[in-house]
C-alpha cells in the first residue's frame, strides 16, 4: 500500500514512522531541517516503548513528485488545512482516502471542500508525539490508537484494507461507523486540555490534581458536550466521567500540542478549540461562557509572534 504523510509533524511522524518500519511504502512530505535530517539520516522515533530508526526514509517538500498513492494520512496544523489540501491534489487517483488526522472535529468538511467528495476521512489520533529535534519524533505515552472512518459511516473495504496495514505497527487501528461521534467524543477532552494547559503554562498533571481547575475543566467539557447535542451528536452519558478518568493515565510533564506552540511562539490552533466551541455556541443559543473567555485571553496570541 502507497501512503503518503502530508505534515510528519509529531503525530505524522509517529503514525508514518511504524507504517514504514514494517515495510510499507511510505513518504513523508515535511520541510526545512526537518526534512534535510530524514533526507540524510532516516526517521527516529524514540519513547517508552523502545526506539525505531526508519533508513532510509522516502521524505520531499514536493507531493507533486511523490505520485498517486493509496492512503493519505493529513496531519497538518487546522490553519493549514485548505492550503495543503490543494497541495495534494497531485497524489490523488479515483478511491485515494485522505484521512484526516488534525485536531478538532471541522477538518474532513474542510478538506473535502477543497479536493472534492469521495476522499476525505475522518480520524482520531490517540497518541502523544513531538518533534524533538529534526529527524527525530518522541511519543510520550503508551497510547497508541488510530480511529478513522467514512463520512457516510459506511464500512468500506479501502478503509478495511489500510486495517490491515496497520497490522504489526504497535498502534491499534479501529474503523469507526460513526466518526462524527468518535471526533466529538475526543473533542470533550481535546478542546478541554488544549484551552487549560495554554492558558494556565501547567501540564495537564497539574491542570487535573487542583479542585479549582478540575472543576473549570468539567464545566468546559459540559460546554462541548451541550454543543455537540445542539448540531444532533449526542455523546454517550459518561463520556466527561472517562475524560476525566483518561488524564489519570497522562505522563507527568503533558501538554496539549496548543501550548507548544503558543511556548514557540507559533501560531495556534485556537479557533477550531475554544474559539470553535464559542463560535458554535452563539450561532446554536448554547451558552458557552468558559471557551469563550479562554478564546478571548488567548487570541491575542492566536497568529504567534509577529
Amino acid at each position: 500500500m502507497r501512503i503518503a504523510v502530508m505534515g510528519t509533524g509529531g503525530m505524522g511522524g509517529y503514525y508514518g514512522g511504524l507504517l514504514a518500519a514494517t515495510g510499507q511504502d511510505v513518504t513523508f512530505i515535511a520541510r526545512g531541517s526537518h526534512l534535510q535530517a530524514i533526507q540524510d539520516r532516516g526517521l527516529r522515533l524514540n519513547g517508552p516503548r523502545g526506539n525505531i530508526h526508519v533508513t532510509p526514509a522516502k521524505a520531499t517538500d514536493d507531493p507533486v513528485t511523490v505520485g498517486p498513492v493509496d492512503v493519505v494520512l493529513f496531519c497538518v496544523k487546522l490553519y493549514a488545512a485548505e492550503q495543503a489540501a490543494a497541495a495534494i491534489k497531485p497524489m490523488l487517483r479515483p478511491g485515494t482516502m485522505v484521512i484526516s488526522l488534525m485536531n478538532g472535529v471541522d477538518g474532513p468538511e474542510r478538506i473535502a471542500g477543497v479536493i472534492g467528495p469521495g476522499h476525505a476521512l475522518g480520524g482520531a489520533a490517540y497518541a502523544s508525539a513531538k518533534i524533538e529535534e529534526p529527524g527525530v519524533v518522541s511519543y510520550q505515552s503508551e497510547m497508541s490508537k488510530l480511529v478513522y472512518g467514512e463520512l457516510d459511516g459506511t464500512i468500506s473495504e479501502r478503509a478495511l484494507a489500510f486495517k490491515q496495514a496497520c497490522t504489526g505497527t504497535g498502534f491499534d487501528a479501529e474503523v469507526s461507523d460513526n466518526i462524527e461521534r468518535t471526533l466529538w467524543q475526543k473533542f470533550v477532552l481535546l478542546a478541554t486540555n488544549a484551552a487549560l494547559t495554554t492558558i494556565t503554562r501547567k501540564p495537564a498533571a497539574a491542570v487535573y490534581s487542583d479542585p479549582d481547575l478540575k472543576a473549570l475543566a468539567i464545566a468546559l467539557m459540559q460546554e462541548v458536550v451541550a454543543v455537540g447535542a445542539a448540531k444532533g451528536i449526542i455523546l454517550p452519558d459518561d463520556t466527561i466521567e472517562k475524560s476525566i478518568a483518561i488524564t489519570s493515565t497522562f505522563p507527568p510533564g503533558m501538554y496539549a500540542s496548543m501550548y507548544h506552540d503558543l511556548a514557540a511562539g507559533k501560531p495556534m490552533e485556537l479557533s477550531s478549540f475554544s474559539g470553535l466551541i464559542a463560535r458554535l455556541g452563539r450561532e446554536l443559543g448554547v451558552p458557552a461562557p468558559h471557551h469563550s473567555t479562554i478564546y478571548a485571553c488567548l487570541k491575542p496570541y492566536e497568529h504567534g509572534r509577529a
